[in-house]
């Protein structure tokens, strides 16, 4: 049989259960003995000694309460006739004790075997017929030995009539009876000699129940005899010097006592000897083949009890040595027999009892330590349950938590006051804290093993991110541990799945916090790792609150410890990194392109800036490549993407524009009123007309000539492009949100893309056509229009030279412009133009002066100048030309009116915008936003400039104007 205490070292070879040198009891052990709890004897006895010692006690104590007197039959008798004899005095019919229902397996919760089945079992295997035979059996003695034994026990009896087995110190009365010649064997009689020797130094020397005094003369003298017998065997017969010697003090040793007894002698009942010795009897309560509790267990238990007054054992001793045996022999079954863990664990509630309701101190050492190395053994399995329990053991897990629990238990609340004193801080533990370290170190040893396997899974044929393979694993861990082991720890725990889902999330959350501290970009298997932590994170989190949802508090203490990872803020600061990047290298891409641009028509094919068509491509790039990133977020974050590069376009819009003019800058200013000098020359033949128009910023200049007009149309094309761009990347920014199917039509429409973008090139459009037409009309054709025509003498400078240089100018628009804004440009040309033919009429300053028949030449050259931009049909649509020359013709019918008409309409005209005049004259009108014919300061415009003695006393009166500036 298996050593039920194994000792740990050669020195403690006096553990209680047998060791190796029991081929039979090794036999039915699937895993090692546990250490043996006990302390160590100090005395070389070996297991098989201590086997022989205790079966010599049960037969001794058998015999001093049987109730018949002791018999002995020879060896040469038959087996059958001694059995029977022998079953006499000590043995019970094993068939009738297993015919009837154990006490001891009730109580103890295992199932009752019935008498056939002991009986079949019995025969199938060759059992003992008797109680006695099975306990024989069981401590390894065979029938010669045990012959030998009662020989010499017929042979105290008669020499020591009525005396009981606790009167008397059998090492000594077998040491005085036994003879060399009882032995087959001398070496086997010095072996026996020994045996008793060591028992005696380990019980009235070693181990006495009362403590010795250095003083004390018989322990000295038994020394020194016992040792005189280790270095010179001899013969130990009663009437020999040496054994009168070793009797007398043996015995005055074994006399004392902790109290007034009667006639005891105290040879094995001290601590832990007697513990040793009664340990290596209770496992006769197992069978020596499968480990499992004996049939006829009642019975072997009422034999023990037979010797507890020679071992000094009680009620609490035996409860507390059982439950070891017990817990110990389902340690080595390998854990399959779940009925000895059973009753292992009812056995415990008994030495709950016991040690609650005693402070003896060898009691209360040996509990702590049998309790220790029981709750040992299984803390080293719980906390690390998920490799210990399987499918194949799940069974044996909830006896396993219960006796961990119930061992933790004894030690912080049941061990003595004064060992609670002591251990305090180290016992003060709770029910639910055991089952929260469980959970929390077994997690944590999964949690590590799954990060070796998930590294070890990443290959070439398995790209995924480690982090992402460890959240797939974690998760389904998770939901083993709800299904498997939680509803087991619930038990104690109503909240074992939150400890352990808290654990989990907790030691992910040191990996994945590691991982996102060092990020600086999203790369796919950045995305891939923070998608799959915020899954499992939710995950965890859901499993926590539906495991919580029936208690009080809602499970909060372990929700609150789940401290959130913030993965799908990590990634929207990635993503908003990722746009920032992109937006900011763009807009120093424009800078440095756009520096460096030319304007210059047909550079790359077209009549547009590389550049635009570059930055367009980097555009729609980027969105290519935001709409490939591995996130669930593009409908919230794409607004900030669109957002940056609307910035960017617009700044591109802004430059593209800027250094080329504006109206302020481009349209010249109004020259003072004069009237004119009736029938002077205003300047004389051949000499050049002083142009008294003063122009606006130099830019642009008639030094450039007609080299600004193809850069300004390339700035139209460009702005033009963007546009007509812009609406093709809205489409294609659509598809893309109905590809990944995340798009809310109605709030689409509401916050279109580009909006900006796209006002601006419109609006830039229409400055640009503005420059262009304000540039050709007022500077690069100011010495057709401004400084000459009607300049002087009118009949003499027509509007031929303007028109023969705005045709070249209009075909070179045509061959530049993108047909989309071509008529844009070439109507505010033609706008521009007309614009610059009233100037010439309303404020051409003072080398100009018309009559009444200058009129219709004026209107003539109208025409004309309409006609050119009509084109026969070719040109611009002729109800769009009529709109455009409309203020114009509303304003020729006053050049063909009489003076006298114009000075009563005007004065008609000054009453209502200005009310009543006064003697000193008529206030001067402003200038209207536009030329109108019943605008004071149109008409009066028209009257400055008629060549008329009429007009001219009218000016001179009301308002006092000179003739020159």
């Amino acid at each position: 049989m298996a050593r039920l205490f194994r000792d740990s070292s050669s020195s403690r070879s006096s553990g209680l259960a047998a060791g190796a040198d029991n081929s039979t009891a090794s036999s039915a052990s699937a895993a090692p003995p546990l250490p043996s709890p006990l302390p160590d004897l100090g005395v070389a006895l070996s297991a098989s000694d201590l086997r022989a010692t205790a079966y010599e006690i049960l037969v001794a104590a058998s015999r001093a309460t049987g109730a018949k007197p002791l018999t002995y039959i020879p060896q040469s008798a038959s087996a059958s006739t001694s059995t029977s004899s022998l079953s006499s005095s000590i043995h019970h019919s094993l068939a009738s004790s297993a015919a009837a229902a154990s006490k001891v397996k009730k109580a103890l919760g295992l199932r009752p075997s019935s008498a056939s089945a002991s009986s079949s079992k019995r025969r199938g295997r060759g059992r003992p017929a008797t109680a006695a035979d099975l306990v024989r059996v069981q401590l390894g003695v065979s029938e010669q030995a045990d012959a030998r034994i009662r020989r010499a026990l017929l042979r105290i009896a008669a020499g020591q009539l009525g005396r009981h087995a606790e009167s008397m110190v059998l090492p000594l009365e077998f040491l005085q009876r036994f003879k060399a010649s009882d032995f087959p064997d001398p070496h086997e009689y010095e072996a026996w000699q020994l045996r008793y020797l060591k028992l005696l130094e380990a019980g009235l020397l070693f181990h006495p129940l009362v403590p010795l005094k250095k003083s004390d003369v018989s322990a000295q003298r038994l020394q020194q005899v016992i040792h005189g017998v280790y270095d010179t065997p001899t013969e130990t017969e009663k009437n020999s010097k040496l054994m009168e010697g070793l009797y007398s003090a043996a015995k005055a040793l074994a006399g004392r006592s902790l109290g007034q007894t009667l006639d005891e002698c105290h040879w094995a009942d001290g601590f832990p000897l007697n513990l040793h010795i009664y340990q290596t009897l209770v496992e006769a309560c197992f069978d020596s083949e499968d480990g499992a509790v004996v049939d006829e267990i009642d019975e072997v238990v009422e034999m023990l009890t037979k010797t507890w007054v020679i071992l000094g054992i009680n009620q609490m001793f035996h409860n507390l040595c059982f439950a070891w045996a017990l817990f110990n022999h389902f340690v080595m079954s390998g854990q399959v027999d779940i009925e000895l863990l059973s009753g292992a664990e009812n056995q415990l509630t008994e030495v709950v009892k016991d040690a609650k309701a005693t402070k003896d101190p060898d009691y209360c050492d040996v509990l702590s330590s049998t309790i220790n190395s029981i709750m040992g053994w299984t803390e080293k399995r719980l906390l690390a349950y998920h490799e210990t329990f399987s499918a194949s053991n799940i069974a044996s897990m909830q006896g396993i938590v219960s006796i961990g629990v119930s061992t933790a238990k004894i030690l912080a609340e049941d061990i003595s006051h004064e060992y609670r004193r002591k251990k305090k801080q180290e016992t003060d533990v709770v029910v639910h804290s055991r089952i929260e370290t469980y959970i929390r170190s077994s997690l944590r040893t999964a949690f590590a093993q799954k990060m070796e396997e998930a590294d070890s899974k990443r290959s070439s044929r398995n790209p995924m991110p480690v982090l992402s393979i460890l959240a797939k694993a974690i998760g389904d861990l998770a939901k083993k541990e709800r299904t498997v082991y939680s509803p087991i720890l619930k038990k104690w725990h109503p909240l074992a799945i939150s400890v352990a889902v808290a654990t989990l999330h907790s030691c992910f959350g040191n990996e994945i916090k590691q991982f996102m501290a060092g990020l600086t970009e999203l790369t796919p298997d950045t995305a891939q790792v923070l998608k799959a932590a915020d899954k499992l994170e939710k995950d965890l989190v859901n499993i926590a609150v539906e495991d919580s949802a029936d208690i009080d508090d809602g499970g909060k203490l372990f929700i609150r410890e789940m401290e959130p990872y913030e993965a799908e803020n990590v990634m929207e600061n990635l993503v908003k990194a990722w746009v920032k990047e992109r937006v900011d290298k763009l807009k120093e891409w424009i800078d440095r392109n756009l520096h460096q641009e030319t304007w210059k028509p047909k550079s790359n094919g077209e009549n547009f800036a590389p550049s635009s068509v570059k930055m367009m491509q980097i555009i729609e790039e980027t969105f290519q490549a935001f709409f490939q990133l591995p996130i669930t977020m593009h409908s919230t974050l794409h607004s900030d993407l669109t957002t940056g590069l609307d910035r960017n376009l617009l700044y591109y819009v802004s430059k593209s524009k800027t250094a080329c003019g504006t109206q302020s800058t481009l349209i010249p200013q109004l020259p003072h009123l004069t009237r004119c000098d009736v029938g002077s020359k205003l300047f004389k033949k051949k000499e050049k007309p002083q142009v008294l128009m003063k122009r606006g910023s130099q830019v642009g200049s008639t030094t450039n000539g007609l080299s600004d007009i193809p850069e300004l149309c390339v700035r139209i094309n460009t702005l033009y492009y963007v546009q007509t761009e812009l609406q093709s990347l809205e489409k294609k920014i659509k598809t893309y949100f109905q590809n990944i199917g995340s798009i809310d039509h109605k709030t689409y429409e509401l916050n279109i893309p580009f909006k900006l973008s796209q006002a601006a090139c419109q609006e830039g459009i229409r400055q640009l056509c503005e420059t262009f037409a304000y540039k050709v009309i007022y500077n690069d054709l100011s010495h057709v229009l401004l400084d000459s025509l009607y300049a002087g003498d009118t009949a003499s400078n027509r509007v031929e030279p303007l028109l023969r240089e705005l045709d070249p100018i209009l075909r070179m628009v045509s061959g530049i412009v993108h047909n989309g804004v071509r008529n844009r440009v070439i109507t505010t040309l033609m706008k521009g133009s007309f614009d610059g033919f009233l100037l010439v009429l309303l404020a051409g300053g003072p080398t100009r002066a018309f009559t009444l028949q200058d009129s219709q030449m004026i209107e003539h050259d109208f025409r004309a100048l309409r006609s050119l931009y009509v084109a026969n049909g070719r040109g611009l649509p002729e109800e769009l030309v009529d709109k455009a020359s409309s203020e114009v013709k509303n304003i020729l019918p006053l050049l063909r009116t009489d003076t006298g008409t114009l000075i009563d309409r005007f004065k008609r005209a000054i009453s209502e915008s200005c009310g009543s005049t006064t003697k000193s004259g008529f206030p001067m009108p402003p200038v209207p936003a536009q030329w109108s014919p019943s605008n004071p300061n149109t008409i009066l415009r028209v009257l400055c400039y008629r060549n008329d003695e009429a007009a001219t006393k009218f000016l001179k009166k009301a308002y006092n104007l000179p003739k020159k500036l």
